[in-house]
């Protein structure tokens, strides 16, 4: 694994990456969480193939607190940052992988930057601006405030831990919660009522780019029925994928399982980049 940090406009960004050759993998972690949610695929096989690369946002992790918290911790805030992240490793094709708040930012990002070549969302509603918007795409629980809210409480942390990550969390993670930057849960939270970002369920409905939704059985936030129900331009696979017995965080609960769709929808990614630049091509020869 490399190690390395990127100076942004924000914050210190830092990230690990498997290798610096093969077709790359962005993996965005969620609200409140790090880059290590995703070591199952970290240290799978697909390491092998492909260059996968993990960061901690902004307020997370080993990266630094921001800046600017207003607008930094805001959807378009987080992607700005990974643009720029992006811009720093000189990638030109990527996909990206996002969970949770990740996924909404791959979302935002889909509609901005033309490097991406596929995006996998995870626990991610893409919702309509708005409260409306949210109301339809998640599901109504009293937890869900945990996630907006500020400063949490031990007992408070170690509810949205299990929620995110079963009942046995693991402790990295759970410290992960404590780290956060409590101010980015509140900024975040009222901006995505106040419908700062695109429009993200317009994104995946008119984006050219496959979309791939992948969620457990037992997903605690994202309305299941709603993202099977809306109208995708190019969803993976034809279908939105559900993993049996798992919850939230699938790809940590149950990696094999995961891990064998990720693989497919990399080489389908790779291949719509392919596709696209010789089609860029033609066009600048024709």
């Amino acid at each position: 694994m490399l190690y390395r940090r990127i100076q942004t406009r924000q914050a210190s960004i830092a990230l690990a990456e498997t290798r610096t050759d093969g077709f790359p993998v962005l993996f965005l972690h969620g609200n409140s969480s790090s880059r290590d949610v995703f070591v199952r695929q970290l240290e799978s096989e697909l390491a092998s193939r492909h260059r996968l690369i993990a960061l901690d946002l902004a307020g997370h992790g080993a990266s630094g607190d921001a800046v600017d918290p207003k607008a930094a911790y805001t959807i378009p805030g987080f992607a700005s940052t990974v643009g720029e992240v992006l811009d720093a490793l000189a990638i030109d094709h990527l996909a990206i992988v996002g969970w949770s708040l990740g996924g909404h930012i791959g979302i935002e990002l889909l509609e901005r930057d033309p490097r991406i070549a596929g995006l996998m969302i995870m626990g991610t509603p893409p919702v309509s601006r708005g409260i409306f918007g949210i109301l339809r795409g998640f599901q109504p629980q009293f937890d869900l405030t945990l996630t907006t809210k500020g400063r949490l409480t031990h007992r408070e942390m170690d509810r949205l831990a299990r929620l995110c990550f079963g009942d046995m969390p693991p402790s990295e993670l759970r410290d992960a919660i404590a780290r956060a930057d409590w101010r980015m849960r509140k900024i975040m939270g009222h901006g995505l009522m106040m419908g700062a970002g695109v429009d993200q369920k317009k994104v995946v409905e008119h984006s050219p780019v496959p979309v791939a939704v992948v969620n457990g059985e037992f997903e605690p936030f994202a309305r299941l029925d709603y993202l099977a129900g809306l109208d995708y331009a190019n969803l993976w696979d034809g279908q939105c994928h559900v993993i049996a017995g798992a919850g939230h965080a699938s790809f940590l609960e149950a990696p094999d399982r995961f891990n064998a769709l990720l693989g497919r929808f990399i080489d389908d990614a790779a291949g719509f980049a392919v596709f696209n630049e010789a089609t860029s091509l033609g066009r600048r020869h024709g």
